[in-house]
């Protein structure tokens, strides 16, 4: 019987006889995948990373440095490879915005390289506009019969000088990409550009042309702060610089120079689980409690001691104004800097990055096109059929324009409506460059050849354009050449063995003391209907990576449910509703409506709904399609005046698939605060024990986990999986608890003033361990360096180990997780770590083959391993750095003295496991 989950079945091979032909097909598409998509690309004209993370063996990971991107800007990241195949990804320490670190998005990106839904050929649509399922009825093309098309199109084009040609992007922070279209437009000067993006501010960007005149970028330098204020927004989850953003905090905390933290928001935050103070406010709500600061006339409790902090704070004042505020509040905030003397010292204004001040918006490219303004239109990167807000009837006006080209990684929604769909290159496989949150430039080399028959975006762009250049390498070498003159040669080499470009961030701006806007009254939520909020989801942000299986099955980190998007509503607006977690509702607005499960959180706003985006996806992919519920569909064209109407639906409730069943800690305190001036107990009296002592004489390696840096972002979880070839299991087994994370991020309620308490969880590794002793055939024992280890080839599935084990870190492989059909899937794993089969137990290693591969280098150079040469998965990947590890026979190790901090305490020390993982408490 095929136990398969149906998610995960990306490709099942159709049984039958085999014949000669088939034979050959096989052998054929073997040696074409040997010979291009496990090819590393031409190796002199890549740099490997100068500063390797791991010292380097025979057959140790080669790094690269590139980049990921995220709303247009570049994260700098290292992609490791093994014999020519990208399998993990590590921050770069070099780059601004990363700090050596990545969220879990940037660890996802090497599953996406190698989805077997990305879009690997030119698709043609067969059916003209208008005809019925024109948008199903689409046949394989080539990129030669689509230049075939294009050529008489675009001599049409230069003799009108561009009159009916619209361009379409996201936001672009590529020099190179903007100096191409720059030509292109100057070339075709009737021609128009627009952007778009989902998640985009257009409130804030609004307020900065009219304030400014220019849409200028802000950066906010949290290292300078003495006092942060969110207001309606999360610094440590959103936007390009928010790993940066949680690195900085993490730092002064660390050195005895936190600033205090504020949050004002909806639904509950990573900033606002670690505020000092926190509300929960609806955004009319916010917009008027920014009024009142701005005015200096608080009236609460609350709002006097944010005054008083933010007077105390003087020029170290750092105010964040987050998405769905009116433009009232972005003066006043900017007002407030001012009057502190902090603009330019904890918040600085640079020229546009991502977003030109000459492009239009998607709605002025929808007027066109409903006009007939439009006949040919060109979308880059752009998913605007299922991202654009409902209210916007963007297919409609799309189906008015003669000639459409989609260029982008998936064939999704957009290019399913359009009649030439060009597939892109995934950042991994092509040249480009990108700017960072601060403007510093970032160059993104190939780390392997194209799998597909795919191109950069610079290169479909060159073709449209006609320009002579159409490879990606000497298109971006172009850009630098003229920056850097002479000097190109050594700066090259430079930059791409660095990740970034030196002194390259542009200056900030002097802006002008922006003048009040006419105020604009929020409109009122008319009675019946409650404000709504949108809002990107934890896991898939606007829907791009709803395909990604790993983060559609990473717990959501207040909620820890997966597979799924939810309405979320505060206590008492849900009984007056008559609603509980897990009613169905209809959500409507505007004559639109989606169905939708209700999640009741206590940390939520009262007055108001989030619907989280990203979900509902017709055209993600086999992961992704019918996943959740589409809020686009009732988003207006401004989110400030979003409001709907929630009816409760007959029939049984939803259920959600959780990884985590109760938050109470029930008095227990698993993951424990104190106050830092609290002092250390003494050491326990010895307890008698009959399970057998284990020495440890070279090495014992152990973990502490400091809660007090920790703030929740899943990151450690998905940086496990990626390195460990942990395989996803599907909705309906989550919801069985048969999740495979070998590491957990536990959330429990909290009387913090963020009340919250994150605390990861992996394998103990105890150095008593209760799992040894009940296994009969001996597959979970202890190395002579006290690791607790797992022998899966002994492994019988009994499952005595997982019952005995009192911390359930340890996981069962009930069914044939691992898709071991689908050839490109094959090439992320991990080959230093087994691949589990059906019937085995599995859990936390410490990453024993890195441990190994670190001591095979000191013992080829003759000198013994030192602190920090081995660092785990989990440790690499946090932005707060609150996991270390090391080794306690080390007297310098960073392990053994946080293991004499007053906060340091034992999971369950009651029952004298002897764990070596352990904590540090949160302070308070």
């Amino acid at each position: 019987m095929d136990t398969t989950p149906q998610s995960l079945v990306f490709h099942r091979a159709v049984p039958g006889a085999i014949t000669r032909r088939r034979a050959m097909a096989w052998m054929a598409a073997s040696a074409a995948l040997a010979s291009a998509g496990c090819s590393p690309p031409e190796r002199g004209r890549i740099l490997p990373w100068v500063d390797m993370p791991e010292a380097r063996g025979a057959s140790d990971p080669v790094y690269y440095a590139s980049a990921v991107l995220r709303d247009g800007f570049a994260q700098g990241v290292l992609v490791g490879t093994q014999l020519g195949r990208p399998i993990k990804v590590e921050g770069n320490p070099a780059h601004p915005s990363s700090l050596g670190a990545t969220d879990p998005f940037g660890q996802a990106a090497v599953l996406q390289l190698w989805d077997p839904d990305r879009s690997q050929a030119v698709v043609q649509r067969l059916a003209p506009v208008g005809t019925p399922n024109a948008t199903q009825a689409a046949g394989l093309s080539s990129w030669p019969a689509f230049e075939s098309a294009w050529r008489p199109l675009a001599g049409r084009l230069q003799a009108q000088r561009g009159a009916g040609l619209r361009i379409l992007s996201g936001p672009l922070t590529s020099p190179t990409l903007r100096a191409q279209l720059a030509r292109w437009l100057h070339a075709l000067p009737q021609a128009r550009w627009h952007q778009h993006a989902a998640l985009a501010d257009a409130t804030a960007t609004e307020w900065t042309l009219s304030a400014f005149g220019t849409p200028a970028h802000p950066v906010a330098r949290f290292d300078r702060a003495r006092c942060v204020v969110a207001l309606g927004g999360d610094p440590f989850s959103e936007g390009a610089a928010c790993v940066r953003h949680a690195a900085d905090w993490a730092r002064l905390r660390r050195e005895g120079r936190t600033p205090v933290l504020f949050a004002v928001e909806v639904a509950p935050g990573l900033f606002g689980g670690r505020a000092d103070r926190r509300i929960a406010l609806a955004p009319r709500e916010i917009d008027a409690l920014v009024q009142r600061l701005a005015a200096d006339a608080p009236d609460s409790a609350f709002e006097g001691e944010l005054l008083q902090a933010m007077r105390a704070a003087g020029p170290d004042l750092l105010l964040l104004p987050g998405p769905g505020l009116d433009a009232a509040s972005h003066a006043a905030v900017h007002a407030m800097h001012d009057r502190a003397g902090a603009t330019s010292r904890t918040l600085s204004w640079l020229p546009p990055l991502a977003w030109a001040p000459e492009a239009g918006t998607l709605r002025e490219l929808v007027d066109a096109m409903l006009a007939g303004a439009v006949d040919t239109l060109v979308m880059l990167d752009a998913n605007p059929v299922y991202d654009a807000p409902g209210a916007l009837a963007f297919t409609q006006a799309l189906e008015q324009v003669r000639f459409t080209v989609h260029a982008a990684t998936y064939r999704d929604e957009t290019a399913r409506a359009s009649a030439w769909h060009l597939p892109v290159s995934h950042a991994f496989e092509q040249w480009s460059d990108a700017l960072a949150h601060d403007g510093t430039a970032t160059l993104l080399q190939p780390a392997i050849a194209p799998l597909y028959d795919t191109r950069a975006l610079h290169e479909i762009v060159a073709l449209l354009a006609g320009e002579d250049a159409r490879e990606g390498h000497a298109l971006v070498q172009a850009t630098w050449r003229a920056a850097w003159g002479d000097a190109f040669d050594e700066r090259w080499r430079e930059s791409l063995g660095a990740g970034v470009v030196r002194d390259s961030a542009p200056a900030p701006i002097a802006t002008p003391a922006a003048p009040a806007p006419r105020q604009r009254e929020r409109a009122r939520v008319p009675d019946g209907e409650l404000a709504a909020v949108f809002r990107p989801d934890p896991s898939v942000l606007d829907g791009r990576h709803a395909n990604n299986a790993w983060l559609q099955e990473l717990p959501r980190p207040f909620t820890k449910h997966t597979w799924d998007n939810a309405a979320f509503l505060g206590p008492r607006t849900a009984d007056a509703a008559g609603l509980a977690t897990g009613d169905r509702v209809r959500v409507s607005a505007f004559g639109a409506h989606v169905d939708a499960p209700v999640w009741v959180g206590a940390l939520h706003a009262e007055g108001v709904v989030t619907l989280p985006l990203g979900y509902g996806r017709r055209a993600a992919g086999r992961v992704g399609n019918g996943v959740g519920f589409d809020a686009y569909r009732v988003r207006p064209l401004r989110d400030v005046d979003a409001a709907v109407r929630l009816q409760k639906l007959p029939g049984g409730g939803h259920a959600f698939a959780l990884t985590q069943n109760t938050q109470d800690p029930s008095g227990r305190e698993p993951a424990r605060s104190q106050s830092a001036n609290a002092r250390r107990p003494g050491p326990p009296h010895p307890v008698p024990s009959l399970y057998p002592g284990y020495a440890s004489p070279d090495h014992a390696w152990a973990m502490v986990i400091d809660l007090d840096a920790c703030i929740g972002c899943n990151a450690c979880t998905i940086a496990c999986q990626a390195e460990n070839n942990i395989p996803v299991v599907g909705k309906e087994e989550v919801a069985r608890g048969h999740e495979m994370h070998w590491i957990r991020v536990d959330r429990y309620d909290s009387a913090l003033p963020g009340g919250s308490i994150f605390q990861p969880v992996p394998c103990m590794h105890c150095e008593k361990a209760p799992c040894e002793l009940v296994c009969p055939v001996g597959a979970t024992m202890h190395d002579d360096e006290g690791l607790n280890v797992q022998v899966y080839n002994r492994c019988i599935g009994t499952r005595f180990c997982s019952n005995n084990c009192p911390y359930k870190v340890r996981r069962f492989n009930f069914l044939q997780y691992t898709d071991a059909q689908t050839e490109s899937l094959k090439g992320q794993r991990n080959p230093e770590v087994t691949v589990r089969n059906r019937g085995v137990m599995e859990k936390c290693t410490y990453c024993l083959h890195r441990i190994a591969r670190a001591r095979q280098h000191a013992q080829a150079q003759g000198v013994p391993l030192a602190d920090g040469d081995v660092v785990t998965a989990c440790q690499a990947v946090c932005p707060t750095q609150a996991i270390h590890f090391g080794d306690l026979r080390d007297p310098a190790s960073e392990v053994l003295r946080l293991r004499a901090s007053p906060r340091h305490y034992v999971l369950l020390e009651e029952l004298d496991t002897r764990p070596r993982t352990t904590y540090l408490a949160r302070r308070t």
